[in-house]
């Protein structure tokens, strides 16, 4: 009976995991729900959190109507989290400190994030990696024209990625993307990634633009149920 016990409860630890998964993408949290899933762990991280929360460009987005806040990430089963590159490889100190902050415009025309890079993003010592620019533009890009896309679901067919300054290290930035055009299972968008103005009367400066083609794959309906994107 011992034993019995002891197997019962292994396979009830064992299977925990796999429950929480399995909840997670049957009943995945809401774009509100995803607001309060998220405490910093370290003082480091509390203070990056309360400066972008208490931002003026985050406190217009939220005035905005047309935009719904959400924190993305944070829809990503959490034991699936160790192996998404955006999600959790490059979250973190020294990287992304705090997950970004989201907006989606409700019919998929604009999307805005704000996000701080830390010191282990560069490619040159101080100069956050152009390839970490462009994987924020590709997967901001691809975000902002979900909502038009079949299913909300659209696989990377083009980037092109223009880098027109140096991205410097342990600052914010802000990446704003425009769906251009939508055409059945094909999207259009163009973006940029600024500078977030630290005070008042500061103008941002554009780091990278980019223009992509998103295209909802034909099994698109089948990873919709594995892996809520929106």
């Amino acid at each position: 009976m011992r034993a019995l016990l002891f197997a019962s409860v292994g396979f009830i630890m064992a299977a925990a995991p796999a429950y929480e998964s399995a909840t997670a993408i049957l009943s995945p949290p809401s774009d509100a729900d995803t607001l309060t899933m998220y405490s910093p762990s370290d003082d480091d991280a509390l203070v990056k959190e309360e400066f972008i929360d208490s931002h003026p460009l985050t406190k217009s987005l939220r005035e905005n109507p047309d935009f719904v806040e959400s924190r993305p990430h944070m829809k990503i089963p959490e034991s699936w989290r160790k192996h998404n590159l955006t999600g959790g490889t490059l979250i973190g100190p020294g990287k992304v400190a705090v997950p970004p902050f989201s907006w989606t415009e409700k019919n998929g025309k604009e999307f805005v994030q704000i996000t701080h890079v830390g010191t282990d993003l560069c490619g040159h010592m101080g100069i956050i990696h152009g390839g970490f620019l462009a994987t924020i533009l590709d997967e901001g890009l691809g975000r902002c024209c979900f909502p038009v896309l079949p299913f909300n679901i659209g696989m990377t067919a083009k980037l092109e990625v223009n880098y027109k300054a140096p991205a410097m290290a342990d600052q914010y930035l802000v990446l704003r993307a425009k769906t251009v055009k939508a055409e059945g299972r094909k999207a259009w968008v163009e973006g940029h990634i600024e500078t977030l103005p630290m005070k008042e009367g500061e103008q941002p400066i554009i780091l990278a633009t980019a223009s992509a083609l998103y295209v909802s794959p034909k099994q698109a309906a089948t990873m919709a149920k594995i892996y809520p994107v929106t």
